[in-house]
C-alpha cells in the first residue's frame, strides 16, 4: 500500500492522502475566499501582496502559479505588471514631448492594447472545483488577457522543461503528497535564472505567541469552518496539516536538495507564515 503518510494527525497511505486532500478542496472551494478571510482576519491578502512585491515581475514575465485555483496570485500579478507597464508608458510619453498629438495618441493606443507587455500567467491546480471558482472570479473581475487555466498535478506538471521565469505556490505545498517531487518539478519547468517562490504557513518562534496561535487554530478555526462552510472536518485537517508541515529551516534544506541556489526565507507575522525563495542557476 506504500509508505504511511500524514493526513493531519492521522496516518494514511499515499493514495488515501491524495484522495482525502482532493475531497477537502472540492468541499471548501466555493467558500474558500470567505474562509481565508475569516481564518486569517483578512491578513492572507496582505501576505499575497507581499509575495508578488517580492517577485517584482516586469512586463514579459512568464509565471506559473501552482495550486493557485482561486486566482489570488494570478490577479495580483496582472495588476502589478499593468502598473509597471503604465509607469513605463508615462516615462516614454514624457520623452516624446516633441511628437504631435496624433503620434502620441497612436503610440499610446498601441501600447495600451498590450497592457501586460507579453506577460503571461498560467494557473495550474489539481482540483477542478478550485479552477472553476477561479475562472468565475476572473470573469466577474474582468481578467482575461495573459491568463490561462490548466488542470495538473504539482508532482507531475504538464509543461516542458525550462519554460517559466517564475514559479509560485501559495498555501499549496503542504497539501501535495510528495513535497520533494513537487520541488523537483518546480526546478524542471523553470528557465535557468528562474525563481521559485513559496508562501506557506510555518513555525512561530515566540513561545507565548505559539501557544495563543495553537489555541486559536484548534479551538476557533474548525468552528468557523462549521459555521461558514458547514465543514468542520476539512478545517480541522487544514489546521493539523499546518502543524505537520516542515519548519522554515527544514523546508529550506528541501528546496536546496531539489537543486535551487541562494535559498532563503522571510518570516511574516513572527513566522505564522514564511516566504521561501530560490533560484535555478
Amino acid at each position: 500500500a506504500g509508505p504511511e503518510m500524514h493526513f493531519g494527525f492521522q496516518s494514511v497511505t499515499e493514495e488515501e492522502r491524495r484522495e482525502k486532500i482532493y475531497q477537502v478542496f472540492e468541499s471548501v472551494a466555493k467558500k474558500y475566499d470567505v474562509m481565508n478571510d475569516s481564518m486569517t482576519l483578512g491578513i492572507h491578502r496582505l501576505w499575497k501582496d507581499i509575495l508578488v512585491h517580492k517577485m517584482n515581475p516586469s512586463p514579459g514575465t512568464l509565471l506559473l502559479d501552482v495550486a493557485g485555483g482561486t486566482g489570488d496570485i494570478a490577479f495580483r500579478f496582472i495588476n502589478y505588471v499593468r502598473s509597471v507597464r503604465q509607469q513605463q508608458l508615462q516615462r516614454k510619453l514624457k520623452h516624446h514631448q516633441n511628437l504631435s498629438w496624433q503620434e502620441i495618441f497612436e503610440s499610446y493606443q498601441e501600447d495600451k492594447l498590450n497592457s501586460l507587455g507579453d506577460s503571461q500567467v498560467v494557473v495550474c491546480d489539481i482540483n477542478r472545483e478550485m479552477l472553476k471558482v477561479g475562472k468565475q472570479k476572473a470573469q466577474q473581475l474582468g481578467y482575461s488577457e495573459g491568463l490561462s487555466w490548466v488542470l495538473g498535478n504539482a508532482e507531475e506538471l504538464p509543461f516542458d522543461d525550462d519554460k517559466f521565469d517564475v514559479y509560485t505556490i501559495a498555501f499549496g505545498i503542504r497539501n501535495v503528497t510528495r513535497i520533494d517531487l513537487a520541488l523537483q518539478e518546480a526546478y524542471r519547468v523553470l528557465k535557468p535564472g528562474g525563481r521559485f517562490l513559496c508562501l506557506e504557513f510555518s513555525r512561530v518562534s515566540n513561545p507565548l505567541l505559539s501557544r495563543l496561535y495553537d489555541l486559536y487554530s484548534f479551538q476557533v478555526i474548525p468552528v468557523l469552518g462549521e459555521v461558514i462552510a458547514g465543514d468542520w472536518k476539512s478545517y480541522q485537517y487544514l489546521v493539523e496539516s499546518i502543524r505537520q508541515f516542515p519548519p522554515q529551516e527544514e523546508l529550506k534544506e528541501m528546496i536546496e536538495d531539489a537543486g535551487f541556489f541562494k535559498v532563503d526565507y522571510e518570516n511574516l507575522n513572527f513566522g505564522i507564515v514564511a516566504i521561501h525563495s530560490g533560484f535555478k542557476l
